[in-house]
């Protein structure tokens, strides 16, 4: 599984029609998705999935009112229930200089009913992209393998980090009876993984029950930007300490240097704590595209991404209407790397 930040083909979107994801905020969020696809499309060609004929055609309005290059982008009708495609997604790895997606099975998160459109959807690219697609499988022969590519973060060098949260909790299981060893036997066999670096928790607020791209993102083959909460009053902070932990005794084995990134101050919606993280940056050929929450913070997260991708634009996107959904950048991308062989460093 290559990182992130070496070279891509394009990014996949899906455009917002789910409003239960989005109550009251719909309408304000597509104009949100028109702007990420004008930044998206400034480095890489964008390939954008839609419901139905409508909803495409009144997406290509708000594309043209914000001046998104009709030649970077493609529009595809493939109806999703929701559009966080970086999980119900494929996951791209790179094989012997090829590009093939690995498919994992989608259950929306072990929490909702309505997924049988996006479970289809690593299908539905692999048709689009013309790539191979290999459903994943459990190493027990127990089913399908339930993952998401949210809770996937490498270094593009052999090193994956995951919460225990997400895999080894009670509070959500993918796949029952599955132990840390065999998730490890898996991540070797479809992503060439050769080290897991187990975290403890997610952030405060994430329905998915510990992503790794809310809290520790790799920048480099060695260097993480970890969310870290100084207040010892805010609940992220105990999280956050444990995480820096885990990593710095990780360092012990193969040097890894951790580079804190702050959180933005609680930003609430009728009560409810949302999930807001810096991590949830996206990086793409020639820029980075970071969530900014209308906080102080901003400009700190900002600058410290800017010292960590040298030589690529630090584009802000307002996402605190963003993220009422749950999710922000990261959430909604998938990357669709360019073959190539071996790892990048930045």
């Amino acid at each position: 599984m290559p990182a992130e930040w070496e070279p891509h083909q394009s990014t996949w979107i899906s455009w917002p029609h789910h409003e239960p994801d989005w109550p009251g905020k719909l309408e304000a969020v597509t104009w949100v998705y028109a702007e990420i696809a004008r930044a998206l499309a400034r480095s890489e060609r964008v390939e954008i999935l839609f419901n139905d004929e409508s909803s495409r055609d009144l997406a290509a309005g708000h594309l043209a009112a914000h001046h998104v290059d009709p030649e970077r982008f493609r529009l595809h009708i493939v109806p999703t229930d929701r559009v966080w495609l970086r999980d119900a997604g494929p996951t791209a790895v790179v094989r012997d200089g090829s590009v093939h997606w690995i498919g994992w099975e989608f259950n929306a998160w072990a929490k909702y009913d309505n997924y049988s459109l996006d479970a289809q959807v690593p299908d539905a690219i692999a048709g689009i992209s013309g790539l191979p697609l290999t459903r994943a499988q459990r190493p027990d022969r127990a089913g399908p393998l339930v993952l998401e590519g949210g809770g996937l973060e490498t270094n593009g060098a052999g090193t994956l980090l995951v919460t225990e949260e997400w895999l080894l909790s009670n509070v959500q299981v993918r796949n029952p009876g599955m132990t840390r060893k065999q998730y490890e036997d898996a991540f070797a066999r479809y992503l060439g993984i050769t080290r897991t670096v187990w975290l403890g928790e997610g952030c405060v607020g994430d329905d998915t029950h510990g992503h790794i791209d809310d809290v520790a993102r790799f920048t480099s083959v060695d260097t993480v930007a970890l969310a870290y909460e100084e207040d010892p009053a805010d609940e992220n902070h105990v999280r956050s300490r444990d995480n820096l932990r885990r990593l710095q005794h990780a360092s012990g084995e193969r040097p890894l240097h951790v580079v804190k990134l702050p959180f933005p101050e609680p930003v609430m919606m009728r009560g409810e704590r949302l999930p807001a993280s810096y991590a949830n940056f996206y990086v793409c050929n020639n820029s980075v595209l970071v969530p900014t929450f209308n906080d102080p913070a901003d400009r700190i997260a900002m600058h410290t991404l800017a010292d960590l991708f040298p030589g690529r634009r630090i584009v802000g996107i307002h996402a605190t209407d963003l993220v009422w959904g749950l999710g922000t950048i990261h959430c909604l991308t998938q990357q669709q790397p360019k073959a190539h062989h071996g790892p990048q460093r930045t």
